[in-house]
């Protein structure tokens, strides 16, 4: 496993654990290199669910990944959140803790949504601020996730590559670089995906998303329940190239197939290292399920 950014490793290729595979997962290993978790999942879950995490993260590494730290958010952070968190951590010792740029609600109100930002100075300041205090509460780099997003602020003056690359500078925080999150704003704002990449601070790029977006025509959906669309792949493909090679994760969260399938989705990574972009669904029985790790390290590649 070689070392990477901010002294993060590539893990390699992943998915997300999630309570219809637990079952296979018991039974067969976990037949990737590593597992995402949703932080607010395990908080104070002492259940069959923390088991099978237990289980696993004896066998390969665990991120950590939350959706309610909500650091854009005008509200003081959750300090009570973060306590918990950083237990959550002291007790599984992920690789890395991500989350998203965005913020979650207001008035101690949960939206339990990912709100876009006005992308601007004064919520820059703000931003690298917070980030910086939850750093040095965990003792870690804080990894942010571009957010999709279906509408934005009039008085925003600046991209959101520009944001995050000007905040991970700032503040030396990592990139988790959501690549379905870039197809799906891009084509609900009009502006160019591929120069978004290109545009961001490839050395601060810890990890990569991928996922299927629901197509409503004049809008796409991050709904996480369709196989990786061929326009995706491209986008993976370059991160990767322009990254030297970083953790890949698949997310499912909805209509989420069973096991051997999501991994034969998985495997599609290699083909786009190799410039083959598959536009196909998953069908029933495409592909055997994968009996050993998967072994994506672009270091001794570069494939893509």
């Amino acid at each position: 496993m070689a070392a990477s950014r901010l002294g993060l490793p590539n893990l390699g290729l992943g998915v997300g654990l999630r309570h219809p595979h637990f079952q296979h997962i018991l039974a067969h290993g976990p037949q990737v290199d590593w597992f995402e978790i949703i932080s607010e999942n395990f908080i104070d879950n002492h259940g069959y669910a923390r088991h099978v995490l237990d289980t696993v993260a004896a066998q390969v590494p665990i991120v950590m990944h939350g959706v309610s730290m909500s650091i854009g958010s005008s509200a003081p952070l959750d300090m009570v959140y973060l306590h918990k968190l950083r237990a959550l951590a002291g007790e599984l010792k992920p690789a890395w803790i991500s989350d998203h740029l965005c913020w979650t609600g207001a008035a101690s109100l949960n939206s339990h949504d990912l709100l876009p930002m006005p992308l601007d100075e004064a919520s820059l300041r703000h931003v690298a601020g917070r980030v910086t205090q939850v750093q040095d509460f965990l003792g870690r780099p804080l990894i942010l996730e571009n957010p999709s997003s279906y509408v934005e602020f009039a008085g925003s003056s600046m991209p959101e590559w520009e944001f995050l690359s000007r905040l991970a500078q700032q503040t030396g925080c990592g990139l988790l670089l959501d690549v379905n999150n870039v197809h799906v704003s891009a084509h609900n704002h009009g502006f160019d995906a591929v120069h978004y990449i290109e545009q961001l601070p490839h050395a601060q790029i810890v990890q990569i998303h991928l996922a299927g977006p629901t197509d409503c025509g004049e809008v796409l959906i991050d709904t996480h329940d369709a196989p990786v669309p061929a326009a995706v792949w491209r986008l993976y493909a370059l991160a990767q190239q322009l990254t030297g090679g970083v953790s890949a994760l698949l997310e499912w969260d909805a209509n989420i197939p069973p096991y051997p399938q999501l991994l034969a989705e998985l495997a599609k990574a290699r083909a786009a290292e190799r410039g083959v972009f598959a536009d196909a669904p998953v069908l029933p029985g495409a592909g055997p399920a994968l009996s050993t790790p998967l072994g994506f390290h672009l270091e001794a590649s570069h494939a893509t």
